[in-house]
């Protein structure tokens, strides 16, 4: 069964944090240039991770507050992925700042992914993310990750992390806790499903 959120932390979701960025413009040139590196992995549509298997997220369009905090993250080890730590730990604030600005603000035509799992299921489980992420996956609330159009396996594997403790993060632990392995199924499905989301960063 899944769990819906206290109305307390509902409430602090709704109102006590603002729907737009509450971080500093970057220098989207100066992020482009310093996403570059990342281009192997990020801007390959369909590439996956080796072990284990899974696609490397989609991020243009990601809300910016939210690649932020993903690659700081990275950096401190908050978030484990060896490749990813190697690469956050040379960035300065200001890196990070751009590259967040960049792919935030990246016009996107998403190309839908086909999902394996039960979507429609995922829909009706949905509701107790909607708070944080939107009824969608396209919540307004910049802290938080915009979940539409994201690879159907990365969204399970990261709701699996948040399970077992590999991200730490308070909340997502504290919602993921009473999700069966069907459940992160179908979420993934129907977060992945829609069609006006993320997209894949155009290598150019």
């Amino acid at each position: 069964m899944i769990r819906f959120i206290p109305r307390l932390f509902l409430t602090l979701a709704l109102l006590g944090v603002s729907a737009g960025s509450a971080q500093a413009a970057g220098d989207v040139a100066a992020g482009k240039a310093k996403f570059e590196t990342c281009t192997g992995c990020h801007a390959i549509p369909g590439y996956t991770n080796a072990y284990p298997t899974y696609h490397v997220p989609r991020l243009g369009g990601q809300h910016l507050d939210y690649l932020v905090t993903a690659l700081k993250g990275y950096q401190s080890g908050e978030r484990f992925h060896p490749t990813m730590h190697a690469n956050a730990a040379v960035l300065t604030e200001q890196d990070i700042q751009n590259i967040a600005t960049y792919l935030s603000g990246l016009q996107i035509i998403v190309t839908p992914n086909p999902v394996r799992g039960d979507a429609a299921s995922g829909k009706k489980k949905s509701v107790s993310c909607a708070a944080c992420h939107g009824p969608d996956g396209n919540g307004p609330i910049a802290l938080y990750p915009r979940l539409a159009g994201q690879y159907e396996d990365y969204l399970q594997k990261a709701l699996e992390d948040y399970k077992s403790g590999k991200r730490t993060n308070p909340v997502m632990k504290g919602m993921v806790i009473p999700l069966s392995e069907q459940d992160i199924a179908d979420l993934a499905a129907y977060f992945a499903s829609q069609t006006k989301g993320l997209g894949v960063v155009a290598h150019d």
